[in-house]
């Protein structure tokens, strides 16, 4: 087996994690992005998956074997987002040599089980969600990337799975759905002006179980998948494994920030109203702590985690088909929290 990789949003909480832990394991890694920037050990590939013709030159030559597709593109509503992001898919395998193309990987996510963003919650499935859940009524964009990986993997007899992770904790600045981060900066702030640490989502989510999953937790079924010819063609939920409720765990987070948790649903705000002129604080924090970013919107996703943690229903996805096909990596969520704010702290992100 050819161990070359292309990965279409290498910058991104997935692509960046998986593409050091693919290094990590003797890949050669191409990096896929609209801006190339320096990725230790990763070839850098420029180019705009909606311009054909940047594509065409950026990838010609490219011996590529396996494809992690780990990008998306926000458009103001579901249907622009299904023609954006469907059109950036199928631009990236007519450029590609598809001839050489063993395996094909595409990242979703639990919306495929809630629906789209404009949509969010429509499906009322049973918890724990399954692969064999049939689609939510109605456009998005998942479903659209899915049915292109189809058409192309027919067409040109590459294998193919899709992973749908819930929330990804990573390590990843600059990313829109980066809820660790986020927490990180928000705890720092809360640290900061002695307010305590208001959990921002709705009372069902703060008393519900529900899961998460861990960068490297994809990124390992996302190779293991890909190299495992008895995985493929196959839709796999990916977790952590572990479940909680996040009336504990936000204590836990809180405690390690040292900050007073208020339990109490009344009190409950979300990040976009708690943080609203925060610019400025972030900015003397920075200059006070020395941070290497003082930009706090270069950092943080108030209105993606207010989204993931301002869900009226329980969240919770089955591991079990991904158990039986042969993955049993695991992590612990709390871990992995604060392993990020540990590297965050190192890298001088948070004080």
């Amino acid at each position: 087996m050819t161990k070359t990789a292309l990965i279409a949003g290498a910058t991104g909480i997935t692509g960046n994690n998986l593409a050091a832990y693919l290094i990590a394991s003797g890949w050669t890694v191409y990096g896929l992005s609209r801006r190339a920037t320096e990725q230790s050990g990763v070839i850098p590939v420029e180019a705009d998956l909606l311009s054909p013709d940047s594509l065409d030159e950026a990838l010609s030559g490219l011996q590529i074997s396996r494809l992690f597709y780990c990008t998306w593109i926000r458009r103001d509503t579901e249907d622009e987002n299904v023609k954006a992001n469907g059109a950036m898919m199928r631009n990236l395998f007519n450029a590609l040599e598809c001839s050489n193309l063993e395996h094909a990987s595409l990242v979703t996510g639990t919306k495929q089980y809630l629906g789209s963003f404009e949509a969010y919650g429509s499906g009322r499935t049973e918890t724990p969600f399954r692969e064999s859940e049939p689609r939510v009524p109605g456009a998005n964009f998942y479903y659209e990337l899915e049915d292109v990986l189809f058409e192309a993997a027919e067409k040109h007899g590459f294998a193919w799975n899709v992973h749908r992770p819930h929330t990804v904790i990573g390590h990843a600045l600059g990313n829109a759905m980066n809820m660790g981060t986020t927490l990180a900066v928000y705890a720092s702030i809360c640290k900061e002006t002695g307010q305590p640490f208001v959990f921002p989502g709705s009372e069902i989510q703060w008393n519900a179980l529900t899961d998460m999953t861990d960068a490297l937790v994809l990124a390992r079924q996302m190779e293991w998948a890909s190299t495992t010819p008895g995985a493929w063609n196959q839709a796999f939920n990916v977790v952590n494994g572990d479940v909680f409720r996040w009336r504990r765990l936000w204590c836990e987070l809180g405690e390690y920030f040292g900050l007073e948790v208020i339990d109490d649903p009344e009190a409950f705000k979300t990040l976009d109203a708690q943080m609203e002129g925060m610019d400025s604080v972030w900015r003397d924090l920075a200059k006070t702590h020395g941070l290497v970013e003082p930009d706090i919107d270069k950092l943080v996703s108030w209105w993606h985690t207010d989204a993931d943690l301002g869900r009226d229903q329980e969240c919770v996805n089955d591991m079990t088909k991904s158990r039986e096909f042969g993955f049993h990596y695991f992590c612990n969520t709390r871990s992995a929290f604060c392993d990020l704010f540990d590297r965050l702290r190192a890298e001088r992100i948070i004080p």
